[in-house]
């Protein structure tokens, strides 16, 4: 059973990224266009289950298939698409996760919905905020249930990636 722990931001965790990036760069050389650090740890300030979520934006998504086994080896577990479709999915630890991997293929629309929710909180501190009180709300109700942490969530982040994405798209056209 997983916990449902949400703590404070450490800068540490920037650290971590890039250590588990390196990694994930050498490993797929050629095929990563870019990595990027993502999800709540990636937003100083922001208060956060401690799980580095890194995304390796990569030239050919069916391709990552055959580096399963390297990933394996590793530490990650692969679970394929894992509800998001052109999405490969990779979680290191079992019950106390450290890592998740969101690889998705360069131009897709995963890519754009997170950097532009990962910076639309960093922009807007107010917003941060109110996402950092709603996680410390459900952590508190939902201890030992993940799945009602994660569909508390839900209607809160679907609303703000609408929004983050209008307004991260509107800057790209400057």
């Amino acid at each position: 059973m997983r916990k449902v722990e949400v703590v404070p931001y450490d800068p540490i965790w920037e650290t971590k990224f890039k250590e588990e990036a390196s990694k994930l760069e050498r490993l797929f050389e050629g095929e990563i266009v870019a990595i990027h650090h993502i999800g709540s740890t990636s937003v100083p300030g922001l208060d956060a289950k401690p799980i580095i979520d890194i995304m390796p934006v990569v030239r050919e998504i069916e391709r990552i298939d055959e580096w399963v086994g390297h990933m394996e080896a590793l530490g990650y577990r692969s679970f394929g698409e894992h509800g998001i479709p052109r999405r490969r999915f990779f979680a290191k630890g079992e019950d106390v996760r450290t890592i998740h991997v969101h690889m998705f293929e360069e131009g897709d629309e995963g890519v754009t919905r997170h950097l532009a929710f990962r910076d639309y909180l960093m922009t807007f501190p107010d917003v941060r905020d109110e996402y950092a009180a709603l996680k410390q709300q459900l952590a508190s109700q939902h201890p030992e249930d993940i799945e009602s942490y994660i569909q508390g969530k839900q209607d809160w982040v679907s609303a703000t990636e609408q929004e983050a994405t209008l307004w991260y798209m509107s800057r790209q056209q400057i």
